[in-house]
């Protein structure tokens, strides 16, 4: 054997042998992820976020996928001529976009993810937030529209296909006690569905490397008062706000840990679950 492709082969079973640990102290545990950023925009990062999700599946992890989509949301809009207006930083969704909105999310988007989950062997299930009456909402404002506040989360549904070999994969569209459709804040939904299921670990994917101190560098954990410290100093500001406030709450509601979670590395979700090297920002309750 070529002793170059023989060091590549001893360093692979090397690795392997390094994650037995993580992966005895994950097993059975339920991590959500929250799907979004460059892990989304090309067929080559999907395929790879796919196969490292059946790889933590057939670990004996549970992973339940919720995913954003705003970036296709634009593009059908934009190809159908529907000017998009925000407030708050949120979409302004009449009933004509909470139909496309609907339509892209639960449809298209989630149709994909889940091909790409069951292309690399796993068995990926299809669900929104109005699927079994998951995720109940209200208006959050009224100049919003269709953009909606949650008020309650039922996982029974998720629950049952951890119980099998399905993974679960949810749109972030929530129902009104009157029949309505609802638009939600893919982080927003992910925490929610953390809280309800009392997830080990949510992991929001995103497009940065984490949370940054003031000389720019990059903070790798924070507990809850140091994280509401540096949003009141505002060192965290702008985008990042919401994803630590979700991070907050879901610890706070029961979830063990939350990371914001570099999703242009390759094999993110891996690293930060099967290694001793995160990608991005823990943050906790405390730490020991």
């Amino acid at each position: 054997m070529n002793g170059k492709i023989e060091n590549n082969f001893k360093q692979t079973a090397a690795t392997l042998a390094e994650a037995l640990p993580y992966i005895q102290r994950y097993e059975d545990s339920t991590i959500v992820i929250k799907l979004g950023g460059h892990a989304m925009t090309s067929k080559p990062s999907m395929e790879n976020f796919a196969r490292d999700i059946v790889l933590i599946k057939q670990c004996g992890v549970n992973p339940v996928i919720v995913h954003g989509g705003g970036p296709m949301i634009n593009k059908v809009l934009s190809d159908l001529k529907i000017e998009s207006e925000f407030a708050e930083g949120k979409r302004i969704t009449d009933g004509k976009t909470m139909e496309i909105v609907e339509m892209v999310l639960s449809g298209n988007v989630n149709k994909s993810i889940v091909n790409a989950i069951n292309s690399q062997g796993g068995k990926g299930v299809g669900l929104s937030g109005k699927d079994a009456n998951m995720i109940e909402c209200e208006q959050d404002n009224p100049k919003l529209g269709f953009v909606g506040k949650i008020k309650k989360v039922d996982t029974d549904i998720v629950q049952n296909f951890i119980k099998s070999d399905f993974i679960p994969v949810i749109a972030p569209i929530g129902f009104g006690i009157k029949g309505e459709t609802y638009n939600i804040n893919g982080d927003t939904a992910a925490g929610a569905i953390a809280s309800s299921l009392l997830a080990d670990r949510l992991l929001l994917l995103t497009d940065v490397v984490g949370v940054k101190d003031s000389d720019d560098q990059l903070i790798n954990q924070l507990n809850i008062e140091e994280a509401r410290n540096l949003i009141g100093s505002g060192i965290i500001n702008s985008g990042m706000i919401p994803k630590v406030n979700t991070s907050i709450k879901a610890i706070e509601e029961g979830v063990r840990a939350s990371v914001i979670i570099d999703g242009r590395v390759d094999h993110a979700c891996l690293l930060e679950l099967f290694t001793s090297h995160g990608v991005g920002t823990l943050f906790k309750k405390t730490f020991d």
